[in-house]
C-alpha cells in the first residue's frame, strides 16, 4: 500500500515527494522508503503532529512544493491504471485543481460529485439521496492558490481542515475539473477494503496498467 502511490507518482512525473505521516510511523516509513533513490525520485518527509484533517497534512507542504503546481495522493487509494492521463490533463489546464471521481455502488459513504460537462458544480459530503454516483477519490492537482484557501479554513465540526472545503473553494471560483478513473479503484483504509485491493491488484499480477514493469 505505501509502493503503490509512490509507483502511480513516478510514472506521472512526480519525482519530488513529500511523505506525510504521524510521529508515531515516521521512523518505520524513513526506513522502508530512504531518500528515494531506490525509486527514481527524492523523498522529503514531514510529521503530522495530530490527525486535523487531510488538508491540515496537506499545508505542511507549503515550503516544499512553493508556487509548483502539485498532486495530492492519500496513501491508502488503490488504482489498477495509471493516473498519468489525470496529472497531463491537469497540466494542459494551467491554472485551478483537478479531481479524479469513481462511480461507485454506494455514492453515500463518500464526497459525491455533481458534473457539468467541464467542471464539478457541487460536492455533497456523504449524501443520503446522492445526485450521482461519482465519489470523489483521493487524487487531487492544485494550483499554488490552494496554499491560500488552506490558509483561510476553519475546522469543520469534526475539527478537521477539511480537504471537501478546499475543493469546493475551486467550484466557487469555478476552477475545478475532473477525470473519471480509468479501471478499478478502492480505498484501502480499512481490512475490509484492503483485502479487497489486494486481490484486485492480485488479479492483474500487481502491474498498474499503463506503467512499465
Amino acid at each position: 500500500m505505501i509502493f503503490h502511490p509512490v509507483r502511480q507518482m513516478v510514472h506521472a512525473g512526480v519525482t519530488d515527494i513529500l511523505v506525510v505521516t504521524s510521529t508515531e510511523h515516521m521512523g518505520e516509513v524513513v526506513q522502508l522508503l530512504g531518500s528515494g533513490r531506490d525509486f527514481e525520485c527524492a523523498f522529503t518527509y514531514r510529521v503530522q503532529e495530530e490527525a486535523s484533517g487531510i488538508a491540515h497534512a496537506l499545508a505542511l507542504g507549503e515550503d516544499f512544493a512553493g508556487a509548483s503546481p502539485i498532486l495530492v495522493l492519500l496513501g491508502d487509494n488503490i488504482f489498477t491504471h495509471s493516473i498519468l492521463p489525470f496529472t497531463a490533463h491537469f497540466l494542459d489546464q494551467g491554472s485551478g485543481a483537478r479531481v479524479l471521481l469513481k462511480a461507485v455502488g454506494k455514492p453515500q459513504r463518500y464526497g459525491v460529485a455533481a458534473l457539468d460537462e467541464h467542471q464539478v458544480i457541487e460536492i455533497e459530503e456523504k449524501p443520503s439521496q446522492p445526485k450521482t454516483p461519482y465519489a470523489v477519490v483521493g487524487a487531487y492537482c492544485y494550483d499554488s492558490q490552494v496554499w491560500k484557501i488552506i490558509a483561510g479554513l476553519e475546522p469543520s465540526l469534526r475539527g478537521e481542515y477539511e480537504i471537501t472545503a478546499v475543493n469546493n473553494e475551486y467550484i466557487r471560483r469555478r476552477a475545478l475539473h475532473y477525470d473519471i478513473v480509468e479501471g478499478d479503484w478502492t480505498d484501502a483504509g480499512t481490512f475490509e477494503s484492503l483485502s479487497e485491493a489486494n486481490a484486485m491488484m492480485l488479479a492483474c499480477g500487481n502491474r498498474i496498467q499503463g506503467c512499465p514493469p
